[in-house]
């Protein structure tokens, strides 16, 4: 069943809906919070909320039952305190939605909806989980509330698969500037804004503490100048996620402090792959995630080989038990 099916069946069966809960780990976690910022902004009655799988699973919220859409997502489908959650949101009632790339995993068996999206195929591949969890929150909110610029999103989904392929094009001067200027560095922060807050997180804590081994930290813009701008100093690496929309004024601001003192940054801006040139200005804050994260992935990979250090390297992961 594609996104349209799924939410049509849970409005037969369901009338009413009072919640969303997105649910994940690591950056399947921070995959699904477009969706959920999507249901802030634009949502006058239904709740939602986001939430590590682990701690759903044994602090699970009070409004999960039969009237709560549970939205849970691991990329392989079989991490074990997603597929607990799962069926803890089907134990209770829940309509579940499980979004995977193995449409016979753990995750899949598990809930009562299947979203089965790829990931291999190239850059734009890479973004399915994320654009897809996107267009579930916005099928979710016309079905039950209306939206007025649904048609935009959908205009907007057709068109930002390309944009991302055709971005990573012409990115390779820039990402392998970014691996040799920064594969010595000790440690990164990384910040961003809006809807793209969580792929800050997610480049923070997986691309670069869990796949390179970097010191790593993450902050939104809106905190920048409430106790992190203290760690601005000359030479400092940092790297900034630019949204093109209503958040911009964050990025920029921070921008200008940390040139103003001279730090080793480093500005992805969604601006310069001409997000609002495809994408209607009602929807554009919304496709910054989407885009930006599957650029960044170039930038990984070009650190990476600069290290020496590949991406798929661990210590811990897949080799104790833990």
């Amino acid at each position: 069943m594609n996104v349209k099916e799924i939410v049509s069946a849970i409005k037969a069966d369901k009338p009413e809906i009072a919640s969303v809960y997105f649910v994940g780990c690591g950056a399947s976690q921070a995959d699904l919070y477009p969706g959920k910022y999507f249901l802030d902004a634009n949502a006058k009655k239904l709740r939602a909320s986001l939430h590590t799988a682990n701690e759903f699973y044994y602090s699970t919220p009070a409004g999960v039952g039969p009237d709560a859409i549970v939205i849970t997502c691991s990329l392989s489908g079989g991490t074990p305190e997603t597929v607990a959650a799962t069926k803890k949101a089907m134990e209770l009632g829940a309509e579940v939605i499980s979004v995977t790339i193995d449409a016979d995993s753990p995750l899949a068996k598990a809930g009562k909806y299947q979203i089965i999206h790829g990931f291999a195929k190239d850059y734009a591949a890479k973004m399915e989980k994320m654009t897809n969890v996107l267009a579930l929150a916005c099928e979710i909110l016309n079905t039950y509330e209306g939206y007025e610029h649904y048609d935009d999103m959908q205009d907007g989904f057709s068109k930002i698969y390309d944009l991302i392929n055709n971005s990573v094009k012409t990115l390779m001067p820039r990402a392998q500037a970014f691996g040799k200027e920064y594969k010595d560095m000790p440690m990164l922060y990384v910040m961003s804004s809006g809807a793209t807050a969580m792929v800050a997180y997610s480049f923070s804590m997986f691309l670069m503490m869990e796949m390179q081994w970097v010191a790593s930290s993450s902050y939104n813009c809106g905190e920048f100048f409430h106790g992190p701008f203290e760690m601005a100093e000359k030479d400092v690496p940092y790297l900034l996620l630019m949204n093109d929309g209503p958040t911009r004024p964050m990025d920029a601001r921070a921008m200008t402090f940390l040139q103003r003192f001279d730090t080793k940054l480093t500005v992805v801006d969604a601006k310069d792959f001409g997000l609002s040139s495809v994408i209607k200005s009602s929807v554009v804050e919304y496709f910054n995630p989407i885009l930006l994260s599957g650029v960044l992935r170039m930038y990984a990979e070009q650190l990476a080989q600069e290290r020496n250090h590949p991406l798929t390297m661990r210590r811990y992961m897949w080799k104790l038990e833990y």
